[in-house]
Protein backbone atom coordinates (compact mmCIF):
# COMPACT_ATOMS: atom_id res chain seq x y z
CA UNK A 1 0.00 0.00 0.00
CA UNK A 2 1.07 2.94 -1.18
CA UNK A 3 0.35 4.98 2.34
CA UNK A 4 2.54 2.70 4.14
CA UNK A 5 6.01 3.41 4.13
CA UNK A 6 9.16 2.24 5.91
CA UNK A 7 8.64 4.89 8.54
CA UNK A 8 5.21 3.05 9.48
CA UNK A 9 6.79 -0.57 9.01
CA UNK A 10 9.14 0.68 11.61
CA UNK A 11 6.82 2.56 14.24
CA UNK A 12 4.08 -0.40 13.58
CA UNK A 13 7.05 -3.05 14.53
CA UNK A 14 8.23 -1.57 17.86
CA UNK A 15 4.92 -1.13 19.10
CA UNK A 16 4.01 -4.72 18.13
CA UNK A 17 7.57 -5.86 20.03
CA UNK A 18 6.02 -3.62 23.04
CA UNK A 19 2.85 -5.74 22.84
CA UNK A 20 4.65 -8.76 23.13
CA UNK A 21 6.87 -8.13 25.86
CA UNK A 22 3.54 -6.67 27.67
CA UNK A 23 2.18 -9.75 26.93
CA UNK A 24 5.17 -12.23 28.03
CA UNK A 25 4.54 -9.63 31.34
CA UNK A 26 0.86 -10.22 31.79
CA UNK A 27 1.39 -14.09 31.80
CA UNK A 28 3.62 -13.86 34.65
CA UNK A 29 2.41 -11.18 37.40
CA UNK A 30 -0.15 -11.60 39.61
CA UNK A 31 -0.76 -12.58 43.04
CA UNK A 32 0.97 -15.55 42.27
CA UNK A 33 3.75 -14.94 40.31
CA UNK A 34 5.66 -16.88 38.05
CA UNK A 35 9.28 -16.84 36.68
CA UNK A 36 9.46 -15.71 32.99
CA UNK A 37 11.38 -18.92 32.60
CA UNK A 38 8.39 -21.19 33.56
CA UNK A 39 5.61 -18.69 31.82
CA UNK A 40 6.34 -20.64 28.08
CA UNK A 41 6.96 -23.96 29.37
CA UNK A 42 3.20 -23.01 31.57
CA UNK A 43 1.98 -21.64 28.02
CA UNK A 44 2.53 -24.58 25.96
CA UNK A 45 2.27 -27.42 28.52
CA UNK A 46 -0.77 -26.61 30.19
CA UNK A 47 0.37 -28.94 33.51
CA UNK A 48 0.58 -28.03 37.20
CA UNK A 49 -1.07 -25.37 38.88
CA UNK A 50 1.47 -23.07 37.24
CA UNK A 51 -0.14 -24.18 33.74
CA UNK A 52 -3.94 -23.10 34.94
CA UNK A 53 -2.82 -20.16 36.13
CA UNK A 54 -1.16 -18.69 33.00
CA UNK A 55 -3.60 -20.57 30.45
CA UNK A 56 -7.04 -20.98 32.06
CA UNK A 57 -6.81 -17.15 33.69
CA UNK A 58 -4.24 -14.86 32.52
CA UNK A 59 -4.20 -15.62 29.03
CA UNK A 60 -7.85 -15.06 28.20
CA UNK A 61 -7.42 -11.46 29.89
CA UNK A 62 -4.37 -10.62 28.50
CA UNK A 63 -5.75 -11.61 24.98
CA UNK A 64 -8.85 -9.10 25.91
CA UNK A 65 -6.73 -6.34 27.03
CA UNK A 66 -5.28 -6.32 23.68
CA UNK A 67 -8.36 -6.62 21.30
CA UNK A 68 -10.60 -4.14 23.56
CA UNK A 69 -7.43 -1.76 23.38
CA UNK A 70 -6.44 -2.37 19.77
CA UNK A 71 -10.82 -1.73 19.56
CA UNK A 72 -10.44 1.66 21.37
CA UNK A 73 -7.52 3.15 19.56
CA UNK A 74 -9.28 2.08 16.48
CA UNK A 75 -12.70 3.85 17.57
CA UNK A 76 -10.92 6.89 18.96
CA UNK A 77 -8.58 7.59 15.67
CA UNK A 78 -11.56 7.01 13.54
CA UNK A 79 -13.80 9.01 15.27
CA UNK A 80 -10.92 11.87 15.20
CA UNK A 81 -10.91 11.07 11.50
CA UNK A 82 -14.37 11.62 11.28
CA UNK A 83 -14.89 14.21 12.59
CA UNK A 84 -11.78 16.10 12.04
CA UNK A 85 -11.64 16.62 15.76
CA UNK A 86 -8.93 16.29 18.14
CA UNK A 87 -10.49 15.61 20.75
CA UNK A 88 -13.06 12.96 20.01
CA UNK A 89 -13.13 9.96 21.73
CA UNK A 90 -16.32 7.32 22.38
CA UNK A 91 -16.40 8.10 25.92
CA UNK A 92 -16.72 11.82 24.96
CA UNK A 93 -19.65 10.97 23.00
CA UNK A 94 -21.94 8.87 25.23
CA UNK A 95 -20.49 5.79 23.22
CA UNK A 96 -19.59 3.67 26.21
CA UNK A 97 -22.18 4.91 28.69
CA UNK A 98 -24.85 3.88 26.11
CA UNK A 99 -23.01 0.01 25.40
CA UNK A 100 -22.58 0.10 29.29
CA UNK A 101 -26.54 0.99 29.89
CA UNK A 102 -27.43 -1.05 27.21
CA UNK A 103 -25.69 -3.99 28.83
CA UNK A 104 -27.07 -3.25 32.32
CA UNK A 105 -30.44 -3.19 31.61
CA UNK A 106 -29.80 -7.23 30.21
CA UNK A 107 -28.01 -8.57 33.12
CA UNK A 108 -30.04 -6.51 35.60
CA UNK A 109 -33.38 -8.35 35.02
CA UNK A 110 -32.34 -11.43 33.99
CA UNK A 111 -33.14 -10.75 30.89
CA UNK A 112 -29.96 -13.37 29.53
CA UNK A 113 -26.63 -14.41 31.57
CA UNK A 114 -23.71 -12.37 31.68
CA UNK A 115 -21.82 -14.92 29.39
CA UNK A 116 -24.43 -14.29 26.87
CA UNK A 117 -24.54 -13.23 23.54
CA UNK A 118 -27.23 -11.09 24.20
CA UNK A 119 -24.99 -9.06 26.28
CA UNK A 120 -22.77 -7.25 23.72
CA UNK A 121 -25.49 -7.40 21.62
CA UNK A 122 -27.31 -4.84 23.74
CA UNK A 123 -23.90 -2.87 24.26
CA UNK A 124 -23.74 -2.39 20.72
CA UNK A 125 -27.48 -1.30 20.43
CA UNK A 126 -26.46 1.42 22.87
CA UNK A 127 -23.39 2.61 21.29
CA UNK A 128 -25.15 2.55 17.82
CA UNK A 129 -27.77 5.05 19.44
CA UNK A 130 -25.57 7.15 21.19
CA UNK A 131 -23.39 8.03 18.13
CA UNK A 132 -26.13 7.61 15.48
CA UNK A 133 -28.07 10.41 17.74
CA UNK A 134 -24.23 12.33 18.20
CA UNK A 135 -24.61 12.88 14.45
CA UNK A 136 -28.19 14.12 13.64
CA UNK A 137 -27.87 16.55 16.75
CA UNK A 138 -24.68 17.90 15.70
CA UNK A 139 -25.17 17.76 11.88
CA UNK A 140 -22.65 17.41 9.32
CA UNK A 141 -20.80 21.07 10.13
CA UNK A 142 -21.06 21.17 13.70
CA UNK A 143 -18.59 23.19 15.34
CA UNK A 144 -16.18 21.69 18.18
CA UNK A 145 -18.54 23.29 20.61
CA UNK A 146 -21.80 21.99 19.44
CA UNK A 147 -20.45 18.18 19.11
CA UNK A 148 -18.58 18.41 22.97
CA UNK A 149 -22.29 20.10 24.16
CA UNK A 150 -24.23 17.18 22.45
CA UNK A 151 -21.46 14.43 23.22
CA UNK A 152 -22.21 15.78 26.88
CA UNK A 153 -25.96 15.33 26.85
CA UNK A 154 -25.91 11.71 25.55
CA UNK A 155 -23.11 10.69 27.94
CA UNK A 156 -25.38 12.43 30.74
CA UNK A 157 -28.19 10.85 29.84
CA UNK A 158 -26.91 7.48 29.69
CA UNK A 159 -25.52 7.90 32.77
CA UNK A 160 -29.26 9.06 34.03
CA UNK A 161 -30.43 5.90 32.51
CA UNK A 162 -28.09 3.78 34.02
CA UNK A 163 -28.73 4.80 37.52
CA UNK A 164 -32.39 4.40 36.39
CA UNK A 165 -31.80 0.41 35.33
CA UNK A 166 -29.83 -0.04 39.04
CA UNK A 167 -32.86 1.64 41.19
CA UNK A 168 -35.15 -0.58 39.44
CA UNK A 169 -33.48 -4.17 39.29
CA UNK A 170 -35.51 -6.23 41.07
CA UNK A 171 -32.36 -7.75 42.69
CA UNK A 172 -30.07 -5.65 45.27
CA UNK A 173 -27.17 -7.81 44.93
CA UNK A 174 -27.09 -8.05 41.32
CA UNK A 175 -27.55 -4.10 41.16
CA UNK A 176 -24.37 -3.92 43.48
CA UNK A 177 -22.48 -6.55 41.07
CA UNK A 178 -23.39 -4.16 37.95
CA UNK A 179 -22.29 -1.53 39.73
CA UNK A 180 -18.80 -2.69 40.23
CA UNK A 181 -18.71 -4.32 37.03
CA UNK A 182 -19.44 -1.01 35.25
CA UNK A 183 -16.23 0.94 36.95
CA UNK A 184 -14.24 -1.56 34.02
CA UNK A 185 -12.14 -4.47 34.91
CA UNK A 186 -10.77 -7.68 33.03
CA UNK A 187 -10.48 -9.55 35.93
CA UNK A 188 -11.88 -12.78 36.45
CA UNK A 189 -12.45 -12.90 32.36
CA UNK A 190 -12.11 -15.88 30.93
CA UNK A 191 -12.27 -17.74 27.11
CA UNK A 192 -15.99 -17.64 27.79
CA UNK A 193 -15.97 -13.75 26.83
CA UNK A 194 -13.43 -14.34 24.57
CA UNK A 195 -15.49 -16.00 22.42
CA UNK A 196 -18.50 -13.78 22.56
CA UNK A 197 -15.93 -10.57 22.12
CA UNK A 198 -13.66 -11.62 19.24
CA UNK A 199 -16.52 -11.53 16.26
CA UNK A 200 -17.69 -8.23 17.29
CA UNK A 201 -14.33 -6.68 17.60
CA UNK A 202 -12.67 -7.84 14.62
CA UNK A 203 -15.96 -6.73 12.04
CA UNK A 204 -15.59 -3.78 14.30
CA UNK A 205 -11.75 -3.55 12.88
CA UNK A 206 -12.67 -4.37 9.56
CA UNK A 207 -15.63 -1.98 9.14
CA UNK A 208 -13.42 0.70 10.53
CA UNK A 209 -10.43 -0.08 8.77
CA UNK A 210 -12.02 0.04 5.24
CA UNK A 211 -12.75 4.03 6.00
CA UNK A 212 -8.80 4.89 6.52
CA UNK A 213 -8.64 6.55 3.31
CA UNK A 214 -12.09 8.73 3.18
CA UNK A 215 -10.53 10.36 6.73
CA UNK A 216 -7.84 11.60 4.44
CA UNK A 217 -9.92 13.25 1.69
CA UNK A 218 -12.04 14.57 4.62
CA UNK A 219 -9.15 16.53 5.59
CA UNK A 220 -9.95 19.14 2.82
CA UNK A 221 -13.55 19.78 4.20
CA UNK A 222 -16.94 17.57 3.00
CA UNK A 223 -17.40 19.39 -0.31
CA UNK A 224 -13.76 18.52 -1.49
CA UNK A 225 -13.69 14.83 0.05
CA UNK A 226 -17.43 14.46 -1.99
CA UNK A 227 -15.68 15.53 -5.04
CA UNK A 228 -12.85 13.01 -4.67
CA UNK A 229 -15.86 10.62 -4.89
CA UNK A 230 -15.90 9.86 -0.81
CA UNK A 231 -19.68 9.07 -0.22
CA UNK A 232 -19.78 11.21 3.47
CA UNK A 233 -23.42 9.51 4.39
CA UNK A 234 -21.52 5.98 3.94
CA UNK A 235 -18.69 6.90 5.67
CA UNK A 236 -20.64 8.19 8.47
CA UNK A 237 -22.62 5.19 8.15
CA UNK A 238 -19.51 3.06 8.68
CA UNK A 239 -18.21 4.66 11.68
CA UNK A 240 -21.28 4.64 13.76
CA UNK A 241 -21.63 0.35 13.05
CA UNK A 242 -17.75 -0.06 13.50
CA UNK A 243 -17.56 2.04 16.81
CA UNK A 244 -20.62 0.67 17.92
CA UNK A 245 -19.91 -3.20 17.27
CA UNK A 246 -16.13 -2.50 18.59
CA UNK A 247 -17.18 -0.65 21.79
CA UNK A 248 -20.39 -2.16 22.22
CA UNK A 249 -18.67 -5.18 22.88
CA UNK A 250 -15.90 -4.33 24.69
CA UNK A 251 -18.01 -2.79 27.48
CA UNK A 252 -20.38 -5.65 27.33
CA UNK A 253 -17.70 -7.77 28.62
CA UNK A 254 -15.18 -5.16 30.21
CA UNK A 255 -17.50 -2.64 31.76
CA UNK A 256 -16.39 1.30 31.14
CA UNK A 257 -12.44 1.96 30.38
CA UNK A 258 -12.26 5.69 29.27
CA UNK A 259 -9.19 7.58 27.42
CA UNK A 260 -7.64 4.86 25.44
CA UNK A 261 -9.51 6.32 22.27
CA UNK A 262 -8.21 9.95 23.33
CA UNK A 263 -4.50 9.11 24.38
CA UNK A 264 -3.41 6.03 21.38
CA UNK A 265 -3.95 8.13 18.77
CA UNK A 266 -2.14 11.46 19.81
CA UNK A 267 0.70 9.77 21.26
CA UNK A 268 1.29 8.23 17.61
CA UNK A 269 -0.12 11.12 15.14
CA UNK A 270 2.88 13.05 14.94
CA UNK A 271 4.80 10.31 13.71
CA UNK A 272 2.72 10.09 10.73
CA UNK A 273 2.29 13.53 9.69
CA UNK A 274 -1.05 13.72 11.58
CA UNK A 275 -2.49 11.57 8.34
CA UNK A 276 -6.03 10.15 9.36
CA UNK A 277 -5.38 7.50 7.44
CA UNK A 278 -1.79 6.30 8.59
CA UNK A 279 -2.88 6.77 11.93
CA UNK A 280 -5.21 4.06 12.65
CA UNK A 281 -3.16 1.19 12.70
CA UNK A 282 -0.46 2.08 15.05
CA UNK A 283 -3.37 4.13 17.40
CA UNK A 284 -4.74 0.51 18.18
CA UNK A 285 -1.44 -0.98 18.59
CA UNK A 286 -0.93 2.10 21.08
CA UNK A 287 -4.80 1.01 22.41
CA UNK A 288 -3.14 -2.12 23.06
CA UNK A 289 -0.55 -1.80 24.90
CA UNK A 290 -1.99 1.01 27.35
CA UNK A 291 -4.34 -1.26 28.38
CA UNK A 292 -2.11 -3.96 28.65
CA UNK A 293 0.28 -2.16 30.72
CA UNK A 294 -2.46 -0.90 33.13
CA UNK A 295 -3.88 -4.29 33.78
CA UNK A 296 -0.61 -5.25 34.65
CA UNK A 297 -0.44 -2.15 36.66
CA UNK A 298 -3.37 -3.27 38.41
CA UNK A 299 -2.13 -6.26 39.56
CA UNK A 300 1.09 -5.20 40.74
CA UNK A 301 -0.19 -2.43 42.93
CA UNK A 302 -1.08 -3.48 46.27
CA UNK A 303 -4.16 -3.70 48.58
CA UNK A 304 -6.30 -6.79 49.50
CA UNK A 305 -9.18 -5.79 46.18
CA UNK A 306 -7.55 -5.18 42.95
CA UNK A 307 -7.91 -1.54 41.69
CA UNK A 308 -10.76 -1.65 38.93
CA UNK A 309 -9.11 -0.71 35.82
CA UNK A 310 -11.12 2.13 34.25
CA UNK A 311 -10.29 3.65 37.27
CA UNK A 312 -6.85 3.59 36.59
CA UNK A 313 -7.62 4.48 32.68
CA UNK A 314 -9.13 7.29 34.26
CA UNK A 315 -6.80 8.74 36.64
CA UNK A 316 -3.91 8.94 33.46
CA UNK A 317 -6.47 9.84 31.01
CA UNK A 318 -8.04 13.05 32.16
CA UNK A 319 -4.87 14.56 33.15
CA UNK A 320 -3.94 13.83 29.84
CA UNK A 321 -7.43 15.79 28.32
CA UNK A 322 -6.54 18.71 30.26
CA UNK A 323 -2.89 18.87 29.15
CA UNK A 324 -4.46 18.11 25.16
CA UNK A 325 -7.02 21.34 25.94
CA UNK A 326 -4.14 23.68 27.23
CA UNK A 327 -2.76 22.29 23.79
CA UNK A 328 -5.33 23.61 22.02
CA UNK A 329 -5.99 26.89 23.36
CA UNK A 330 -2.33 27.95 23.55
CA UNK A 331 -2.13 27.16 19.64
CA UNK A 332 -5.60 29.28 18.66
CA UNK A 333 -3.99 31.72 21.29
CA UNK A 334 -0.87 32.02 19.02
CA UNK A 335 -2.60 31.70 15.57
CA UNK A 336 -3.03 35.21 13.86
CA UNK A 337 -6.81 36.59 13.79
Amino acid sequence: MSWLNRRDLTLNGALIALIAILFVLSLAVGPAGIPLARVFDALFSGEGVAGIIVRDIRLPRTVLAVLIGATFGLSGAALQGLLRNPLAEPALFGAPQAAAAGASLVIAFGLAGATSYAVPLAGIAGTMVAIGALLAIAGRRASLTVTMLAGLALASFAGAAIALILNLAPNPYIAMEVAFWLLGSLQDRSTEHLVIAVPFLVASWVVLGMSARAFRALTLGEDAAASLGVDIDRTRQAVVVGVALGVGAAVAICGSIGFIGLVAPHLVRRMVNSDPARVMLPAALTGAALLLAADIGVRLMPGVVEIKLGVVTALIGVPFFIAMIFSERRMLEGSPS
